[in-house]
């Protein structure tokens, strides 16, 4: 029998080893992830002094092992959380960030002040679902798109959006540039977190380049590309006075704002995430 605090200590320690800045979390969020326990349940069996047996031991060293060889967390429970919301995730999409829950917010609170029974939000690029879902989940009674071209990414968004989304969201798989021309002009919001990485800037993370699809992290030779593409297509879809709310990069603001304002829209306006860092474009059509 191996107590649970022993086990988190060792696995914390050969995280830390490997690099992984989220040492002690990980350790706890793995043996949770085995036991069925939360992570607080983890910390209260710690305190307990609570014992595992060796089977279960085996099993959480298997999963620690994987850890330690720098594959993400979410890969190997299958699920990442975005907002409130516990979203299936592994490869070929990707991973929901921690700064796209402030995408979410702001396009949340312009959907919420639309003065119609019925509003209406699409999500370009859609991935595992997860911004069409924190709208649908927290807009409950609005009607969603989720736009999305990989058809590997889209599976995963399926099976988010059969678990979360109520029948209000309908995902289309196509091009950003030209789904579902029938809604241009009827859209009261549209959100997206398209790619926007330099070509040239390769992450050197390799939990984020050796797992995430590059199709969605790579935006060209100025990260720009798909920016401008999701723009375009945002000004046909939104109806006069909707809603634009867009994910970029640090140091892309400026840029971004003109693209926006090339594109018709007015009030284009750069947010900072959390890190004061230049993260999310909002604009009226």
């Amino acid at each position: 029998m191996t107590s649970v605090g022993e086990l988190v200590s060792a696995l914390a320690e050969r995280f830390n080893r490997a690099g992984i800045a989220s040492a002690l979390a990980d350790a706890e969020l793995i043996v949770g992830h085995v036991t069925g326990w939360t992570r607080g349940e983890v910390a209260t069996k710690t305190f307990m002094g609570v014992e595992l047996d060796e089977t279960l031991v085996a099993e959480i060293n298997v999963i620690a092992t994987r850890r330690e060889s720098r594959e993400p967390l979410q890969h190997i429970t299958g699920e990442s959380p975005f907002r409130h919301l516990v979203l299936a995730v592994g490869p070929g999409v990707l991973v929901p960030r921690p700064e796209t829950e402030l995408v979410a917010e702001w396009a949340i609170d312009a959907l919420r002040q639309v003065p119609t029974p019925r509003p209406r939000a699409v999500d370009l690029g859609t991935g595992t679902g997860a911004l069409a879902l924190a709208l649908a989940t927290e807009v409950p009674n609005a009607e969603l798109f989720a736009i999305e071209l990989s058809t590997a990414a889209a599976e995963w968004a399926a099976r988010n959006i059969a678990r979360y989304g109520d029948e209000r969201v309908t995902l289309v798989i196509g091009d950003v540039a030209n789904a579902m021309p029938e809604l241009d002009g009827t859209i009261d919001v549209v959100v997206a977190n398209p790619p926007y990485i330099p070509d040239s800037e390769k992450p050197l993370d390799i939990e984020v380049l050796g797992y995430d699809p590059e199709v969605a992290l790579f935006g060209g030779k100025d990260g720009l590309r798909d920016i401008r593409t999701f723009i375009a297509r945002a000004a046909r879809l939104l109806r006069p006075g909707g809603t634009l709310v867009v994910e970029h990069g640090d140091g892309q603001g400026q840029a971004v704002r003109a693209i926006a304002k090339d594109a018709g829209f007015s009030m284009t306006t750069t947010h900072a995430d959390l890190l004061q860092r230049e993260r999310v474009l909002t604009a009226v059509r």
